[in-house]
């Protein structure tokens, strides 16, 4: 009862001019870079993060988060009509959807592609109002020693799932827990790993770090390979579905539910294992797995579903925890923190406008999303037709005001294009920036919570395995690396998501 209570109350802060007007933009926004290949809803938010500073702590959370799950949908269609995600966890969708518009299907995929979006989506708000505040009420046990197993665990998660190579993001997170502590020490008070320059000694700004590895970086990569052609783009068609079609599909839309909400709360999670768990799941239950990869609807009914839910589930560790689950989650919370906000335990009871406000304004999101993507397809589709180099420059230029109007300062302008450069050359030599981004965000928290626990102990490890939460994190850290470990001496490299979701079809 006080969970509705409270959810009444977050639709009295979103159903506001100024705050309906940041969930249609920010799902706007997400929808349009989704459908653009290339810049993806990490670089988007990276580079509107300088922006939501003036903003209002729960408006700027509204429009980035409506950014994410709007970007979800948005991958749909250029991974139906050209077989090219718009971002990663549409990859699973291209196999069937893009093979459904060869047969003239593309209508169809499109349709059932956004109510699966939209029931994903719900399921996974309602279990976010079930369950957040009872994991909160149990966080707030939680002290320094639950903290640091806390973040090493999703560290440990992020490098291990849903990653080329656990070696190359172990590498990554290591650079980005050394970048953390550049500046001050918080405790002793002197300068470290500064260099001697002034810029450093209030330690390096996330926002030059984010606008670097995810915005300058995929503007490089991308206007790279702007003389690409995006291909002919397939016929839409009308956007409706047989009753037939959502026989074969209303099993996929459950099942995607309920299997993308427990994969999104997983730190490294997200949309792209989700979606294919849900694949391989539906391919193992259909009684015509010949079908898959030929134009099977449940092929995209199931993972969009998926994919979506996991999308919203993924605010629980964020909101109850202050545990990103992925990138973009890290970046969310970096602008919470600019804010003064720090998520957690007590943000519910702390920041309730902002908590309910944020959940109701997904229930409002995922209904504009429904009703304002459908018959606006064709629009979409032409922005298919701007060339990516013309994007790509406009972004750039963006990006460098941003960076400097945040501090008036010019050498975040160079962190921010150091870190760009950086990440070009990650992302040329198969590195992963998400693990980095994370642990430079974790790494605050990880040393604070780490120092405190060896005061508490007087400089003993054994905290971490006498109290029962941080030993039982203890432990799935350490199942996780010794899986990892064993993966590595089996196989030296792990299969890309794209190979994955193609050997689920059964394609070479």
């Amino acid at each position: 009862m006080d969970s509705l209570t409270n959810l009444i109350d977050g639709f009295g802060v979103i159903l506001t001019p100024a705050n309906l007007l940041y969930v249609l933009l920010g799902v706007m926004i997400g929808t349009v870079i989704g459908v653009l290949p290339g810049l993806g809803p990490t670089a988007t938010i990276a580079l509107l993060l300088p922006f939501t500073y003036s903003m209002e702590p729960t408006s700027a959370i509204i429009m980035l988060a409506g950014v994410y799950y709007g970007s979800m949908y948005g991958g749909t269609i250029t991974s139906v009509l050209l077989r090219i995600p718009g971002e990663a966890a549409s990859a699973v969708t291209a196999i069937d959807g893009y093979e459904m518009t060869k047969a003239g299907r593309a209508g169809p995929a499109l349709a059932i592609s956004a109510v699966g979006s939209f029931i994903g989506g719900t399921i996974s708000i309602i279990g976010l109002i079930l369950i957040a505040p009872s994991l909160a009420g149990f966080a707030v046990r939680f002290g320094p020693p639950e903290y640091v197993t806390l973040t090493v665990l999703g560290i440990v998660m992020v490098t291990y799932l849903g990653t080329k190579s656990t070696l190359k993001s172990v590498i990554a997170a290591a650079i980005g827990l050394l970048l953390a502590v550049v500046g001050t020490d918080p405790i002793a008070g002197t300068t470290r790993f500064t260099l001697g320059l002034p810029g450093l000694f209030s330690g390096i700004d996330l926002v030059a770090v984010a606008m670097g590895l995810f915005g300058v970086s995929e503007i490089l990569y991308v206007m790279e390979r702007s003389g690409q052609s995006h291909g002919k783009i397939g016929e839409v068609g009308r956007l409706t579905f047989s009753r037939e079609d959502w026989k074969a599909s209303r099993g996929p839309i459950t099942r995607g539910s309920l299997l993308g909400f427990p994969i999104g709360v997983l730190p490294g999670g997200g949309g792209v294992l989700s979606s294919i768990a849900s694949y391989g799941v539906e391919k193992r239950r259909s009684k015509h797995p010949e079908e898959f990869g030929k134009g099977a609807i449940e092929g995209v009914a199931g993972p969009e579903t998926a994919n979506n839910a996991s999308s919203i589930s993924a605010f629980i560790p964020l909101l109850t925890l202050g545990l990103p689950s992925n990138a973009v989650l890290a970046l969310i919370l970096g602008a919470l923190m600019a804010q003064n906000i720090t998520p957690g335990p007590q943000l519910i009871t702390a920041h309730p406008e902002l908590f309910w406000g944020v959940i109701a304004s997904m229930l409002v999101g995922n209904l504009i999303l429904l009703l304002l993507n459908w018959p606006m397809v064709g629009f979409f589709v032409q922005l298919l037709r701007v060339r990516i180099g013309i994007i790509g420059g406009i972004a750039m230029l963006i990006t460098l005001v941003g960076v400097y109007t945040l501090n008036n300062s010019t050498f975040d302008m160079w962190v921010m294009l150091i870190m760009g450069v950086l990440g070009y050359f990650m992302r040329k030599f198969g590195f992963e920036p998400a693990p980095l981004v994370l642990a430079f965000v974790l790494g605050a928290i990880l040393e604070e919570s780490f120092r405190q626990s060896m005061l508490l102990s007087d400089g003993s490890l054994a905290i971490f395995a006498t109290r029962p939460i941080s030993a039982v994190l203890s432990v799935f850290v350490l199942l996780f690396i010794a899986s990892s470990i064993w993966g590595a001496v089996r196989k030296d490299k792990k299969p890309s998501i794209i190979d994955q979701a193609k050997e689920l079809a059964g394609e070479d």
